[in-house]
């Protein structure tokens, strides 16, 4: 296999190797659980000093002495049933204030929406009960239906609620202080969950959408249309954070999806993009309108939608029961339609929804019908289903700010939230400054880069060029072919500029064995049967197996017949692929295939000069293996799809830009991925991790890996201890299953995206530069962690990469692990830029993405179950992803 490995020049020999082993059981691990490093082994000092401004506001305590007193609240009907509307509730508690404000000394809540509720300070008894009386609340009515209607959630008329309110424990304000009063973790946890729900609690009580920690205002000024009845929102996200220098309010903008306010059916022709009612879904209506809050326009009452009718509003048939003359009680049931009914009894004359499907607002058992005319979408309902790509790029394109305008956006914004006003900020001193926190930060250098020829390449800004130069190892392309699923492409053209482009690069292509072009009859068929169809017609040209195949699509984005051909050629035939979707052939376009098509192919691009020439500390003498780890999810709406786990391995040790991927499917929405180590009945493993060990010391010479770097990506800091405690145990019960006795030593760093600290330049309103690292003054008191933006800013304002370091066995200093991170940003093989997150972890991303839209899982999409209640992972089994083909699985196939 190392024969075979075209890095081999490039890099000097490794150390005379040992014999890899097999063991068919695993010694038990004796090292204890690790614990996350809580000790900082000092700052970087590499690199150009610079002031940055972060978007965080210096919070100061007056009284640190402060205690929140934290109570469980139950709140019940009359009839002790549990009240289980969130809003309804805090309407609850608001009214409590204010009708028993003595009885509670004055005393001011912050309520969570659910059990809990706080004040400063104790209330006057560790028990007390309450009956509040609310008027007018939002409600269902008996309206269209053919019985008395039965209390609900919401109703019109006046109700009487009892609050039961107990003493739970008591939380220290000090705790989130640093110093000597410094707290543990748990008890700064809660006081700064406090802290927010004090935030949350005034956001819902001004009105707002409260999604976590980010509010959204019903204000036109701020929505903008992104197609589908949707309407994307713009607000803030605001929470309190302990970092170094003491406590914080992070403070950024956010960006959600609403459902459209307005007449439903207005909602449903743009929903489905359709011109009139007669075209119609209702079965898709029904299942989009479900849950959502209507009110109407003849009583300005406000439902929740159930379903729909089965029958048009003219014949959809009820009881209806009127008094038997003016003085009698008895009630006689008639029979009437809900269009009768609302012309009659409502003096409502429907003019369009007469031959449309009803409204339920009621119960499975106690339907309440209104005409869709009569209805109409309320604001701040948020949208949580899966976004089309055009919604997509709508929304990301509406939610880019450049630096100078967001750090004005949110200045503004920290006026505006005046918390300097909440009543219990300031009843335990707190109070915030309206300016952004100015911090000290760095500017690594960019590694240098070796290209074809000898030639050095020094990026600049974040980017390179392969103008006038050439790859690293280039490949050479003899057979190969192209298939055209795209009736607007001319493959002829394609292939002779690829081969003109290739050939200014090193890589030298022959000319392809066949172009072979879709039967326009095809097209009407399913995507795999298009595919199978097309791989057929291909095999009956070709006079050998080729090397690899170029596949145009008709679709750039998510297009239906992606992910059967990935599974086709990469499972099934072992076959390279590369697909492109041209909308004009340029020479950028042609030189971005070829980055990939060559790495592919076992090609180098480009490599670290540190690395060609083995001089990366502290890995260039003891056998060191990266891994990265990243799982996919289904997005909104498509909870039961099963979640994806990849993995990707460095081979060829000393080098540390080749790497393979190894991919499993898991139970939907699990994050900690389970199958890293998987022993069979026989004694053997088929974990991830065996294939990946296995393969590094086949091109390692035979070394197995004495130090091994874990980069993990999407995890919060509440699963830290899961890494360390299932993902690093079963890589070591996996290492120890080859015959090995003792473990290597292990880094693990997480890498987190999903958070909302910004850095700004304070004398440029330019992005932060590619290299800008922060690792004082806003990182965690005392864990290990920093901030680096290694990548330039395209649009909006970039986000760095927070990672954290949870376990440093093999000894980096704080430079050495900075820079080497630094470095493998630039090793990325897709693109000729700095990545946000190291390569290790963009390529298991792109691995797992793309054994995501493999077919397998879309017939988990396609077939939900039918049984009410019943979810489909519930009654079918997690399937099981197909293997990569031998000849591709120690290939680069996720470039």
């Amino acid at each position: 296999m190392e024969e075979d490995n075209p890095e081999a020049e490039c890099l000097p020999a490794p150390p005379p190797h040992s014999s890899l082993q097999s063991a068919s059981k695993t010694e038990p691990i004796d090292s204890p659980n690790h614990n996350i490093m809580s000790s900082r082994p000092g700052v970087g000092t590499k690199g150009r000093q610079i002031s940055l401004l972060v978007n965080q506001f210096k919070v100061s305590v007056e009284n640190e002495d402060a205690i929140f007193y934290q109570y469980s609240v139950r709140i019940t009907y009359g009839d002790d049933l549990p009240l289980e509307s969130k809003i309804l509730g805090r309407r609850v508690i608001d009214k409590l204030c204010q009708m028993y404000s003595s009885e509670l000394a004055g005393k001011k809540f912050a309520y969570d929406g659910g059990k809990s509720l706080f004040t400063v300070g104790p209330l006057p008894k560790d028990k007390l009960e309450f009956s509040v009386v609310l008027e007018e609340t939002f409600a269902k009515s008996n309206e269209a239906s053919g019985e008395h209607a039965k209390r609900s959630k919401h109703s019109f008329r006046s109700e009487v609620f009892k609050v039961d309110i107990s003493y739970s424990t008591k939380v220290a304000l000090q705790s989130v202080s640093v110093g000597p009063k410094a707290s543990s973790d748990g008890e700064k946890q809660d006081a700064l969950r406090v802290l927010d729900i004090i935030l949350r609690n005034q956001a819902a009580n001004k009105g707002c959408l409260v999604i976590r920690q980010s509010f959204f205002n019903d204000d036109t000024r701020n929505a903008f249309d992104v197609g589908g009845g949707l309407t994307g929102l713009h607000g803030f996200h605001s929470t309190f954070r302990k970092s170094e220098s003491g406590l914080a309010l992070n403070l950024d903008v956010s960006t959600t999806v609403v459902i459209k306010p307005g007449p439903v059916l207005d909602f449903l022709l743009a929903n489905q993009n359709v011109r009139e009612p007669r075209y119609i879904d209702w079965g898709k209506a029904r299942k989009t309108l479900k849950n959502l809050q209507i009110k109407t326009s003849h009583t300005n009452m406000q439902f929740k939608i159930t379903g729909l009718s089965e029958k048009p509003c003219y014949q959809q048939r009820f009881l209806k029961r009127i008094k038997n003359g003016e003085c009698s009680t008895n009630q006689q049931p008639v029979e009437t339609t809900v269009f009768e009914y609302f012309f009659k009894h409502q003096a409502v004359e429907l003019s369009y929804s007469k031959y449309m499907p009803c409204i339920d607002v009621g119960k499975p058992n106690f339907p309440i019908y209104l005409p869709i005319e009569v209805c109409s979408l309320v604001p701040l309902q948020r949208y949580k289903e899966a976004l089309s790509p055009s919604q997509r790029a709508s929304l990301a394109e509406r939610s880019r700010q450049k630096p100078r305008e967001l750090i004005n956006v949110l200045t503004d914004a920290a006026r505006s939230c005046q918390y300097d006003k909440e009543t219990l900020l300031v009843g335990c001193g707190i109070s915030i400054h309206d300016q952004f926190m100015e911090v000290s930060g760095r500017v690594l250098d960019a590694p240098l880069l070796k290209v074809g020829k000898g030639e050095d390449c020094i990026p600049c800004n974040g980017r390179w060029s392969f103008n006038n130069k050439q790859f690293l190892l280039p490949v050479k392309v003899e057979r190969w072919a192209i298939v055209n699923f795209s009736a607007r492409c001319d493959t002829s053209h394609l292939s002779r500029e690829l081969i003109g482009c290739g050939r200014s690069k090193g890589v030298i292509i022959e000319r392809p064995y066949a172009l072979v072009e879709e039967d326009p009859k095809m097209k009407t068929s399913g995507p795999l049967k298009r595919v199978d169809e097309m791989l057929e017609k291909l095999q009956d040209k070709l006079p050998d197996e080729p090397e690899f195949i170029l596949c145009v699509l008709p679709e750039r984005k998510s297009c239906e017949l992606y992910g059967p051909w990935k599974m086709r050629t990469l499972c099934k035939f072992g076959v390279t692929t590369q697909c492109a979707s041209p909308v004009k052939i340029t020479n950028q376009y042609l030189n971005n295939l070829l980055l990939k098509i060559n790495s592919k192919l076992g090609g180098v691009n480009s490599l670290l000069a540190a690395e060609q020439v083995s001089c990366i500390p502290p890995i260039k003498d003891i056998p060191t293996m990266i891994v990265g780890m990243d799982v996919s999810h289904g997005c909104l709406g498509l909870s039961d799809i099963p979640s994806i786990a990849a993995v990707v391995g460095s081979l060829s040790w000393p080098s540390i830009s080749r790497y393979r991927a190894a991919v499993r499917s898991q139970s939907p929405k699990a994050e900690i991925i389970d199958c890293l180590f998987k022993p069979l009945a026989g004694g053997n493993d088929d974990g991830i991790m065996r294939e990946l060990l296995c393969d590094f010391c086949a091109t390692s010479k035979g070394l197995k890996p004495k130090q091994i770097i874990i980069f993990r990506d999407g995890i919060g800091e509440s699963q830290f201890d899961q890494v360390l405690d299932v993902e690093l145990k079963q890589i070591k019960q996996a290492y120890l299953a080859l015959g090995e006795v003792d473990l290597p030593k292990f880094t693990v760093i997480v890498a987190q995206k999903n958070h909302h600290l910004r850095l700004f330049q304070s004398a440029s309103s330019e992005n932060v530069l590619p290299g800008t690292i922060v690792d004082t003054e806003v990182v965690h008191p005392r864990n290990y962690d920093f901030y680096l933006c290694s990548h330039a800013g395209m649009f909006g304002t970039v986000r760095p990469t927070h990672y954290h370091v949870l376990l440093d066995e093999i000894g980096f200093s704080p430079d050495e692990l900075q820079n080497f991170i630094n470095s493998l940003c630039y090793v990325y093989r897709r693109s000729t830029r700095a990545v946000s997150v190291v390569a290790p972890i963009s390529y298991a991303h792109h691995a797992a993405k793309q054994f995501g839209k493999f077919p397998i899982l879309g017939e988990i999409k396609e077939a939900p179950s039918t049984i009410e209640g019943v979810t489909a992972t519930e009654t079918k089994s997690i399937p099981e992803l197909p293997r990569l083909n031998e000849k591709v699985e120690c290939s680069m196939f996720f470039c």
